[in-house]
């Protein structure tokens, strides 16, 4: 597995640790409009590293009429494709939030990265974003076979990852090679404040944040119905999990809860909590030595399911 990481980057998680409070006071901030959120983090987010620095392609296409980013490191094909699902509490986000690990991950796999620009609430609440996930997922089987579709997501888009893995395979539609969740948001309906040693820990989200995208998305949904919440939905019949979170971040008891209850069903997981992590940092690989060793993981889980194909 290659690895293309330029040496010398990393920074002092000290350091990281007061950008993320800067952009939890000034970006995502339950005080601020949504569409100010938006802006903010869409500007931060241009302030990052260009995947073009590596040769690395960024293609915009729409799949089935879901706008969508295609991202293919230098030498690399479209045998292996991931589907990506970003975060933002489903009402914030873009692509340009996992377009550096998307680059890093196509390098590693030899393989496209595709970042759905999915439906934001409260515009546009539950069921809009697992409607466009579907429809992306629909795009893909004229392309590449499920045997070579893995899926993926980071917060919220790691709870629509699970809910589209949940409904395709009540369906019984064929199901991806397998699943990676970076820190998924995964049970809307949890009181976040009963854990105040994470609320002291975590430098990014705010059980208020929380709050205000979990109303917005659900609507007049439960939060805990299992097509909002998939922490409570049955977990049997799944393809091999990959679950990354951070030990110091206020959605770190949903993956542990998840890894349990997949476990219990049968289901293949893999389960790695990173200590003194905050939420996403899998998603800063060339800037944090601990989201290199996530990404090296993702790229390892990765080419051991679509191993066949």
């Amino acid at each position: 597995m290659k690895r293309e990481r330029a040496a010398g980057l990393h920074l002092p998680p000290a350091v990281l640790r007061l950008a993320l409070g800067e952009l939890r006071r000034h970006v995502l901030n339950p005080g601020l409009s949504w569409d100010v959120q938006r802006q903010r983090l869409d500007k931060s987010m241009r302030a990052g590293p260009s995947p073009a620095r590596h040769g690395t392609t960024v293609v915009r296409r729409e799949l089935n009429g879901i706008p969508a980013e295609i991202v293919t490191a230098a030498g690399a094909g479209s045998r292996v494709t991931v589907v990506h699902f970003h975060g933002g509490g489903y009402c914030v986000g873009s692509a340009s939030m996992a377009r550096s690990w998307a680059a890093g991950l196509s390098a590693r796999i030899r393989g496209q990265v595709i970042l759905p620009e999915y439906r934001l609430a409260p515009e546009h609440p539950h069921p809009a974003a697992l409607d466009d996930a579907r429809q992306v997922m629909k795009a893909l089987p004229g392309e590449a076979g499920t045997t070579s579709v893995v899926l993926s997501g980071d917060s919220a888009g790691g709870g629509l990852a699970m809910s589209l893995l949940l409904a395709l395979r009540d369906e019984g539609q064929d199901l991806p090679a397998g699943c990676v969740l970076l820190s998924p948001w995964l049970d809307l309906s949890a009181d976040r404040l009963a854990s105040p040693r994470l609320v002291r820990k975590d430098r990014l989200l705010s059980p208020d944040w929380l709050a205000a995208c979990a109303a917005a998305y659900a609507a007049s949904c439960d939060l805990a119905d299992p097509v909002i919440s998939p922490l409570f939905g049955s977990h049997r019949g799944l393809p091999p999990l990959l679950i990354q979170c951070g030990s110091d971040e206020l959605l770190a008891p949903d993956s542990r809860r998840l890894a349990a209850s997949a476990s219990a069903a049968g289901t293949e997981v893999t389960y790695t909590k990173w200590p003194r992590m905050w939420h996403d940092f899998a998603l800063q690989p060339g800037m944090l030595a601990a989201a290199d060793s996530a990404l090296d993981q993702a790229a390892w889980f990765i080419t051991e399911v679509t191993a066949s194909c």
